[in-house]
């Protein structure tokens, strides 16, 4: 049994929003290397044809999209529909990054983060959920919801430079509630046969991070480093892929054991 036999996506159509981050950059090569028409997803054009020329020839298709605003998302739908009719994929992976503290956060921030993890998803699911339902008559198809650690514990305040430097308390609360957002999803997609489950990953700071910072950050985990984007990448194509097929509600977690102590 080849790789492609256990994750192949070869024929499958595949969303994956937050394309050009860190870590969507990784998931978007996984993806589309499997074989899957990979649509990228995100607000900056210019970025997202450059990661699709550096992924050619792969099957990548740059597609602007704000996913905080409802008339950008429905255009997306649209474009799936005309180009085929059915998502086999769907990765919620919007984010924004940002330091701060309960003393810097303000009730905007709040109402910013929850828009971009949990509206962004429940816009997406009402204009993909009938494409995702079509997948079911001849796959399984899978919608995959990014989350963080820090929507399971909170951050060691000792580990960054100012309390700012960390992560803030908005972000860590709406991941917290993405995960639950996915266990409900599931719970009412099951029946239609998509599978909805999440991903959360532990410390991944990329290459040019501050290295004190990344040796801290590392010393956390049982496995004293931090993440490789290509662990995450393994972990995404198992959910994505119809070897998964009964596996749905669930939250993986790549964290090197950090919330195992």
């Amino acid at each position: 049994m080849t790789p492609d036999d256990l994750f192949g996506l070869r024929g499958r159509v595949a969303v994956l929003t937050g394309a050009t981050g860190r870590l969507g950059r990784t998931m978007a090569e996984a993806l589309a290397g499997a074989g899957a028409t990979t649509w990228l997803v995100g607000r900056d054009q210019g970025r997202l044809d450059e990661l699709a020329g550096k992924l050619s020839p792969l099957d990548c298709r740059p597609f602007r999209c704000d996913v905080t605003v409802d008339e950008d998302v429905e255009a997306l739908g649209s474009a799936l529909r005309e180009a085929g009719g059915r998502v086999d994929v769907l990765v919620h992976n919007a984010h924004v990054g940002r330091g701060g503290s309960l003393r810097t956060a303000t009730p905007a921030d709040y109402l910013e983060a929850a828009d971009l993890a949990l509206a962004a998803f429940q816009r997406l699911l009402g204009a993909t959920r009938d494409l995702l339902v079509a997948a079911a008559a001849d796959g399984s198809p899978s919608v995959i919801t990014v989350a963080s650690m820090y929507g399971l514990v909170s951050p060691k305040p000792h580990l960054y430079d100012s309390p700012e430097a960390g992560n803030p308390p908005y972000y860590g609360a709406v991941k917290a509630a993405l995960v639950q957002l996915t266990r409900y999803a599931a719970v009412e997609l099951g029946p239609s046969g998509v599978r909805v489950n999440c991903v959360t990953p532990g410390p991944f700071p990329g290459d040019g991070g501050d290295p004190a910072l990344i040796a801290r950050l590392g010393q956390q985990t049982p496995l004293g480093r931090v993440g490789d984007p290509a662990e995450i990448a393994t972990s995404l194509l198992y959910l994505a892929s119809p070897r998964s097929s009964y596996v749905t509600g669930s939250n993986v977690v790549v964290d090197g054991g950090w919330t195992a102590w």
